[in-house]
């Protein structure tokens, strides 16, 4: 449909009507034959399952969330016009609690049961709707499943069937309705509707999509279709687009956010966009008002009406058009956008009440999904609490860390991000601020859902930043403001951690990052570099001796680093303005919830990448914390406590050593201790290391990287090349490629080594026998049989390594004369089998 340019002052106000000026209170018309309808388009978009205004985390009601609320919106936004139709964007059936509880739980397998988010959308009869990335991640039949609860038609024009030229999904539908004109005639018209997803579904949904579906760019999805569409004979074209707005400088073929190049398409007459949970028209584009030729005012893009309906139910998109009926065609002359919000954030109070009508109808789910987040999802084998968390590495704040690096790992694999080293960035949230209550107090055992809600205590989403070396040790200094100076000279107690408040001289505990992915310390005999406001404040340098993969950080290097949205928008996460590279919808704490899932147990200790630095003298350091923190303090060597004070906080001492210790003690390989040389000497010359709590953990069994390591260490090996496993972590690259390079460890495929797969007996009897060829310089034959009841049981490809490890007394077997070759090792097993290659 072409645009009409025709202004609308030709018109007069009578010929506009009542309905007309609640829309589009400016216009002014003049008396006219001709037919002309207002049309009001509505979004919503990125809902993620918020059906509900409530936080299944905190179990508290939440009015700044919740389709209940948005509901008020669309029902008010109907009452004032003649003509409407509504929309949703996707992104609906992941995302929060309530979605988990519907897939865990097996909900749909009910008979006759709907997705508790399609039982409040069918109430407020959408017109259609689009898929979202996250529609994909359960996989194609629970999509199809929840999909079929549906009252309204679904499109998607960019995704089709693999290896085919079929599209997966109806591309577009054409809408049939009758819509009343400004003089109260009726008129039939069709409204072709379109809709397109990000092409990184493949990515991120690989395991679930490949082979089965494959998808294309999105502008040239659009421009092959809208011509099929107008001969449909479509009078309106509205696209929903669950893509970001995207570069305005360039059209990238394939890329994720295309918004704007969609706009650039002719033949759209109005654009719905989501995706990266912003808002269109709204201050989050004000850098762009007025440029390449967004408005801001009218909420155009190119001329075309857009809008982009924030996320969980926080904002309702509405597109107003204007339509003539001239020759007999329908053309737009005129159209305006806006986001109306259901809270003010300003005032803290919501602006609408929920829908009575949705609160009934999902009940059911609503109390099935607070059942539901009581009840565990995992186990921790070790306490979870943060009592020491501003002055020692600390165990609630490094699962945090674990679980946004691995989730930004996956995230960039196949983008161009792919290779970049993943830092990850976090912090104490829990550590006084709010009281002397205010800490994390997890016991070893059962873990539930809602404990997240003390491991991560804000509703931040994930994001990333690429900076280089040098950055992030900025990003450290600002971090190190938390310390007070200390002076080396003073024989009195000198407070190290300055007060947990966000005024000066205050510097609050969620403003003190830790980075893990380098190791590094703090030397807090030097003044601050950095306020809390991030203001420089001395020419001082705080942060010392900061390694990566234990060599000496390049300040050119360029890493990701994994935080939330709150960080992400500071000048030293972001400090070139652009250097945010990932916008992930998906909220910290349900990262965090995945991860304890998909690993089952955990056993998040610390892994003691920063410290402080030693410091020369006989100083006396101490910190505020619960009381309650008494009796882990005295499992931690470094920490004592002193005395309950009167305002309820306890004061304790945290011990700074002089010098690094040089003894290697593990207490738990004592004196007599079967494997106790080996360990010992392995450790003293750097082989093995322990744990950061002190121990060596000699029964924990042992994964496949981490014996690579342990020969890679005996034999000095380095690293030539780069990594030719995709699914080995950063931090242990170096030395699985050195083994690699060198012949000693092989892959599960050309690509994939398996790191974290528990090794077997057979499997480590072929890598030090390997290692032993290194060492000799030569391979080794073997010549006599096994003398074990089992070797039937040794696969073929391992016998000759096998025999050559017996032979070599590399390997013995267990008692009653086997092998147990599908058997795992455990750490000191592997100590003793790596002794004997000296």
């Amino acid at each position: 449909m072409k645009k009409n340019q025709k202004q609308w002052w030709l018109r007069s106000a009578l010929g506009l009507g009542l309905a007309a000026s609640a829309v589009l209170p400016s216009a002014v018309m003049a008396d006219t034959d001709e037919d002309v309808v207002d049309l009001r388009l509505m979004e919503t978009t990125d809902l993620h399952s918020h059906v509900m205004n409530y936080d299944y985390f905190s179990g508290r009601q939440d009015d700044k969330v919740g389709l209940v609320n948005t509901a008020a919106l669309i029902n008010s936004a109907r009452e004032e016009v003649t003509n409407s139709m509504l929309f949703d964007n996707g992104d609906l059936i992941q995302g929060n609690p309530m979605a988990d509880y519907v897939v865990d739980q097996n909900v749909l397998d009910e008979e006759g049961k709907i997705h508790p988010v399609y039982q409040a959308m069918n109430l407020l009869e959408y017109d259609a709707g689009n898929y979202g990335n996250h529609e994909f991640n359960y996989g194609l039949d629970f999509l199809s499943q929840a999909i079929s609860g549906s009252d309204f038609p679904y499109v998607n024009a960019n995704v089709y069937k693999a290896d085919s030229e079929e599209n997966y999904f109806d591309p577009y539908v054409i809408l049939d309705r009758e819509v009343i004109d400004q003089d109260g005639e009726a008129h039939a018209i069709k409204v072709g509707v379109i809709g397109f997803v990000p092409p990184q579904i493949m990515t991120w949904d690989k395991d679930k999509l490949e082979g089965h579906v494959t998808t294309r760019d999105l502008k040239e999805t659009a421009e092959k279709f809208i011509p099929e569409m107008k001969e449909a004979g479509a009078d309106v074209i509205v696209g929903i687009a669950h893509s970001g707005l995207g570069s305005a400088e360039e059209y990238v073929k394939g890329a994720e956010n295309q918004t704007y190049q969609l706009s650039t398409v002719d033949g759209f007459d109005a654009l719905l966009f989501g995706h990266s949970h912003q808002t269109f028209p709204s201050e989050d584009y004000a850098s762009l008002d007025g440029k390449h030729n967004i408005d801001l005012n009218t909420g155009t893009i190119n001329g075309v009406p857009t809008t982009q309906a924030g996320f969980w139910g926080s904002d309702l998109g509405i597109i107003d058009l204007q339509m003539e009926k001239t020759d007999g065609e329908w053309e737009i002359v005129q159209g305006k956008s806006e986001a109306r919000p259901i809270y003010d954030s300003e005032t803290g109070e919501a602006l609408v009440k929920p829908d009575q009508e949705i609160i009934d109808a999902v009940a059911h789910d609503h109390e099935g999904t607070k059942e539901y987040v009581a009840t565990p999802v995992g186990e921790t084998e070790v306490p979870l609490y943060s009592y020491f968390s501003q002055v020692l590495d600390d165990p609630t704040v490094q699962v945090v860390n674990d679980a946004q690096k691995s989730y930004i790992e996956k995230y960039i694999q196949g983008t161009e991000l792919d290779g970049l080293p993943v830092l990850s960035a976090a912090a104490p949230f829990k550590a006084g601020r709010d009281g002397v209550s205010d800490y994390t107090d997890i016991p070893a055992g059962g873990l539930a859902i809602k404990d997240t809600t003390s491991l991560y205590k804000y509703p931040n989403t994930v994001r990333a930043v690429k900076i280089n070396g040098a950055q992030v040790i900025e990003w450290l200094e600002w971090s190190a403001g938390q310390f007070n100076q200390i002076d080396p000279d003073t024989k009195e107690a000198q407070q190290l951690v300055k007060e947990n408040t966000s005024t000066e001289p205050g510097f609050p505990s969620y403003n003190f990052d830790v980075i893990d992915g380098l190791t590094y310390q703090i030397d807090v005999t030097e003044p601050a570099r950095y306020n809390n406001d991030g203001d420089k404040i001395n020419n001082s340098h705080r942060i010392v001796n900061v390694e990566f993969n234990g060599e000496p950080i390049d300040p050119d290097q360029e890493f990701l680093v994994a935080t939330n949205n709150y960080r992400a928008s500071s000048k030293f996460a972001n400090p070139d303005g652009d250097n945010v590279v990932i916008e992930s919808p998906d909220e910290n704490r349900q990262v965090l919830v995945n991860y304890i899932r998909e690993n089952e147990t955990i056993n998040p200790k610390a892994d003691g990448n920063w410290s402080f630095a030693p410091i020369e003298g006989d100083v006396t350091l101490t910190f505020r914390s619960s009381p309650k923190g008494q009796e882990y303090a005295a499992k931690e060597e470094a920490i004592t406590y002193l005395e309950t004070q009167a305002d309820g906080f306890a004061e304790y001492t945290v011990e700074l050593s002089e010098t690094p210790e040089t003894e290697v003690s593990f207490p738990d390989v004592p004196e007599g201790y079967w494997a106790q040389e080996e360990i010992y000497e392995l450790a003293k010359d750097g082989v093995i290391k322990g744990y950061p709590n002190g121990n060596f953990g000699p029964t924990d069994k042992l994964t496949r990287v981490q014996f690579a390591m342990l020969l890679t260490r005996e034999l000095g090996l380095t690293a030539e090349g780069e990594n030719p496993f995709k699914d080995v972590p950063e931090k242990y690259q170096e030395e699985v490629t050195a083994a690699f390079e060198n012949g000693i460890v092989n892959g599960v495929a050309s690509d994939r080594f398996d790191p974290e797969a528990l090794i077997n007996r057979e499997q480590m009897a072929a890598m030090v026998v390997r290692a032993y060829e290194y060492k000799a310089g030569e391979d080794y034959h073997p010549s006599s049989d096994l003398p074990y009841e089992d070797q039937n049981q040794i696969r073929i490809g391992f016998v000759d390594e096998v025999r050559a490890a017996y032979e070599l007394e590399l390997m013995i077997g267990v008692p009653g004369d086997k092998f147990v070759p599908k058997g795992t090792a455990s750490r000191a097993e592997a100590a003793t089998v790596v002794y004997r290659l000296r």
